[in-house]
């Protein structure tokens, strides 16, 4: 596969890509991570700001009652359990990490509602720590591109990922992977006629 080809076409596409999470710390960005489960940014971006004017900090949200914490994320999906994971996690920074998001893996995927793709987007984009965090997006666009097999496992796509892509280019590259999965190469509609690099998709017989 011609890898270096696909980094320069999603360089040149999302030079800009970022992560959408709005946030100012890694406080704000490990609950906005956990509350993204199985919904959108846009989502998320609507409920945080109330959220963290209400609870700043991680003692604030670690002595919040979950009722609370509820009204402020009931228009988010699974909004009792998020509610439990964040103020589960921010007594468990306060108990282990004397109130601050800690900054390895083993340490980060410890924390309820953390897992390792929470993790990686900590560590990338508020650490600078080089991660690949494979969530639905990426997962979708490295098996059409050819990083990985259709039944391979999230934490094997991860590991293809960094084995294939420069490790200098993996925080910046799994952006490119989110906008160019979210607003370019969709689940359902993706934009095949436009794509510059649907001579080696693997789904081009199905979309084309």
């Amino acid at each position: 596969m011609d890898v270096k080809r696909i980094l320069n076409t999603l360089d040149e596409m999302f030079p800009e890509a970022h992560c959408e999470l709005n946030h100012r710390n890694p406080y704000e960005l490990c609950v906005a991570v956990v509350l993204s489960a199985q919904t959108t940014d846009v989502s998320v971006n609507k409920a945080t700001p109330a959220l963290f004017e209400r609870y700043p900090t991680i003692d604030d949200l670690a002595a919040a009652e979950q009722s609370e914490v509820e009204k402020y994320i009931k228009k988010i999906g699974l909004y009792r359990s998020k509610a439990k994971n964040i103020i589960g996690l921010a007594q468990y920074a306060k108990e282990h990490y004397h109130s601050q998001i800690p900054s390895t893996m083993e340490e980060l995927v410890q924390m309820p509602g953390v897992g390792r793709k929470s993790a990686n987007v900590v560590l990338s984009v508020c650490l600078g720590v080089p991660a690949f965090a494979v969530d639905t997006h990426v997962e979708r666009i490295s098996k059409r591109l050819g990083f990985a097999r259709k039944n391979d496992t999230v934490l094997e796509v991860e590991k293809k990922l960094m084995k294939k892509i420069p490790k200098n280019r993996w925080n910046d590259m799994h952006h490119k992977f989110i906008f160019f999965g979210r607003y370019f190469c969709t689940a359902k509609k993706p934009n095949c006629a436009e794509c510059s690099m649907k001579d080696i998709c693997k789904e081009k017989n199905k979309n084309l």
